[in-house]
């Protein structure tokens, strides 16, 4: 269930990224079988040990170009190890939402891009996320919860004040907004309430056939109910000195 349009960040052989918040690494996982040189760097000691033996699936099952390689690493995206310019693509999905000092991490993944690099950065959109709000403060009063609700261009504003261009936006996952909602309304964590596994159920069913009728639904309804928006930019070349 990829959030990223990856076409968007022509990402393949011999491109160096690194995938920042990659929770159990779904868009690592899709870099890598693009052929990209990736990391998957996220603070989750766990997650991060799942991600690699995931990437090692991938190999052993035939499914990554001889150029992919990837590896995971763990750390705090408020102090990224790695130098300036490191890195071709930068991805950041699901992740400024949960961080109270978000200009330092967006400072730090401008910082690692390389000038002419792509990045993309995905958060909930405003209107569904705000219905979740309203809802159920126990969405988003936990510990490592989400402290905060973007709209779209307050978010493309901070990241062009940081140094990017933004170069287009798309929406997400319309079909799990109404299940967020019904979890909302009934119980975050009430995960036997009939409505709540019978939309699970489908929405199962969904990722496993990706049949034609919720596919293109989906893609119908992602501007009007999609849940993620995600930001599509480019670090500016470095400008030439004048003589």
């Amino acid at each position: 269930m990829l959030t990223v349009d990856f076409d968007r960040l022509d990402v393949g052989p011999g491109i160096r990224a690194i995938d920042i918040g990659a929770g159990q690494g779904r868009h690592s996982y899709e870099m890598l079988r693009r052929g990209a040189d990736v990391i998957a760097f996220d603070q989750n000691e766990n997650d991060m040990a799942d991600v690699a033996e995931m990437f090692g699936a991938l190999h052993a099952a035939g499914e990554v170009p001889e150029s992919g390689v990837a590896r995971t690493e763990t750390g705090d995206a408020l102090a990224l190890p790695y130098e300036d310019a490191a890195f071709d693509v930068v991805v950041m999905s699901e992740i400024l939402e949960h961080i109270p000092d978000d200009e330092s991490a967006i400072a730090e993944m401008v910082r690692i891009l390389k000038p002419g690099g792509l990045a993309a950065v995905t958060v909930p959109r405003f209107w569904p996320e705000k219905v979740c709000w309203a809802l159920s403060d126990e969405y988003h009063e936990v510990e490592g919860g989400h402290v905060r609700i973007y709209r779209s261009s307050e978010l493309a504003a901070q990241l062009v004040a940081a140094g990017l261009e933004v170069t287009g936006s798309s929406h997400a996952h319309a079909l799990h907004a109404p299940y967020w909602w019904l979890k909302c309304a009934v119980g975050v964590d009430n995960d036997s309430n009939p409505l709540v596994r019978g939309y699970h159920k489908m929405l199962v069913w969904d990722m496993m056939s990706k049949p034609w009728v919720t596919r293109v639904g989906e893609q119908l309804l992602n501007p009007l109910v999609g849940k993620s928006v995600a930001l599509y930019l480019r670090k500016p070349e470095v400008a030439a000195e004048s003589a």
